[in-house]
């Protein structure tokens, strides 16, 4: 009988290790089974989202763009969707989706005021995070190793079989060590990997950034066996090395990354996007009290194309509402770039504090490859930016310029392209988790040997 069906009956009759694969294998379907249905219910609502603005489109344009309406009225009253699908992967590792908005309706008044009035979430409801792929690979995974491994020499030790298993192996006593370590790794990727490959199938993920994420997958694997092989080969009690274990992933999942964050959060103070939301509609309501001159004033600065155009007489005109929104989306330029600027880099020291926590260094490879990170978030907002823009210049001629809007204009209106789906592959936290996995591989070599020095 071969070695290795010998060595995977020895596995499968400890029920501990029956119990830990068949959990994780459960649960990590039940993950990848979440994430389909987060990721479905996201495009449905989105579907519905577009249907509900395809009819009132319809209907905007029997109210607003008759002959000779005002542009301005159609600016007012026409909401325009945008929106940001799922990647294919999205399913894998949700990242921010959860609790940043996907879908956002805007018109032709101050942006950033639209852009964060949605900012509003249950901060209880998010807090136990979301329940995906990557959750159970960073946190659910590493005990199913501990599990697994804690007894793998102590409990040889401990049955009295260690001196005749190093006896009958003397030729090669690493090789049987590597023969289970190796064994007890490909039964839990296969846990991971075989729900993990069914979900990518039936959302059609196939691609270069699924083979990457089966490769961040294997390294962080790789990693958990190491410690744990570490472990195991340095105590002399089974419940010793279990209660070892358990303390370093305590401590590599929870706790140090729960301080990196508190850490990076207070050394680098971000305000929130509501708060720009109140500044910019601050600057709008004040503008109604000023002078209509110092309000075009500070439009024309952006502006400058416009400044010759006719004056405004009376107590409104739509161009100068349209100029006082602008001009409150200027005010607040400078809070919006830094507002940026600090989310960026908070999420580059996250980054960095991934090259020591490789838990950390998973969950920003798992996103970015999927695509629901940061930089997918503000991707989105820009892209809505550039679409408000491109809205705001096929109005302004109408407005500063006092032409009539027909249905035809209605009609050739700017219409939102959605975002090319940027999912990438960070090397600095992929090279980080390599040489982490290597050091403790090659630590956990060592105390091996010793082991069979010893015998």
């Amino acid at each position: 009988m071969s070695i290795w069906p010998t060595e995977l009956a020895l596995i499968m009759r400890s029920r501990i290790a029956v119990a830990a694969l068949a959990l994780l294998f459960t649960v990590c379907t039940a993950a990848v089974v979440a994430g389909l249905h987060a990721a479905s219910l996201q495009q449905a609502t989105i579907a519905r989202a577009l249907q509900t603005q395809t009819k009132e489109m319809a209907v905007q344009a029997g109210q607003h763009a008759g002959e000779g309406k005002d542009a301005g009225d159609t600016g007012y009253y026409t909401f325009h969707a945008t929106w940001d699908p799922p990647a294919p992967l999205a399913f894998a590792a949700l990242g921010q989706r959860d609790v940043q908005p996907y879908l956002l309706r805007v018109r032709l008044l101050g942006l950033q005021a639209q852009l964060y009035e949605s900012e509003n979430f249950n901060a209880e409801l998010v807090l136990p995070g979301t329940f995906d792929f990557a959750f159970v690979l960073v946190y659910l995974m590493p005990l199913v190793v501990i599990a697994l491994m804690h007894d793998l020499v102590t409990g040889e030790r401990e049955s009295g079989r260690l001196r005749l298993l190093m006896a009958t192996a003397s030729h090669n006593a690493g090789g049987v060590w590597r023969r289970r370590i190796l064994l007890r790794g490909v039964l839990v990727l296969a846990a991971l990997m075989l729900p993990l490959l069914a979900g990518t199938a039936y959302a059609g993920a196939w691609g270069w950034q699924m083979l990457a994420v089966l490769v961040v997958a294997g390294l962080y694997v790789a990693f958990w066996f190491a410690v744990s092989a570490w472990a195991a080969a340095r105590q002399r009690g089974s419940a010793t090395s279990a209660m070892l274990l358990i303390g370093v992933w305590i401590a590599i999942t929870l706790l140090l990354p729960t301080l990196a964050n508190t850490v990076i959060n207070r050394a680098v103070p971000a305000g929130r996007g509501v708060d720009l939301m109140l500044a910019q509609r601050q600057s709008v309501h004040a503008g109604w009290d000023q002078p209509k001159e110092a309000t075009f004033e500070r439009f024309f600065r952006t502006h400058p194309e416009w400044r010759g155009t006719p004056p405004v007489v009376g107590r409104f005109h739509w161009k100068w509402y349209y100029a006082m929104h602008q001009a409150g989306d200027d005010a607040v330029a400078g809070q919006v770039g830094e507002y940026r600027d600090s989310l960026l880099t908070r999420q580059v020291w996250t980054d960095r504090a991934g090259w020591l926590l490789p838990g950390v260094a998973t969950q920003s490879l798992l996103h970015r490859l999927a695509d629901t990170d940061l930089h997918a978030q503000l991707a989105y907002q820009d892209q809505i930016v550039a679409f408000h823009k491109r809205l705001r210049l096929y109005f302004y001629p109408y407005l500063f310029q006092e032409r009539r809007f027909t249905r035809a204009d209605f009609d050739n209106m700017p219409a939102y392209e959605v975002r090319s789906f940027g999912g990438s592959l960070p090397w600095a936290p992929l090279l980080a988790l390599v040489v982490l996995t290597g050091l403790l591989m090659v630590l956990a070599a060592g105390r091996f040997r010793r082991i069979s020095a010893a015998m």
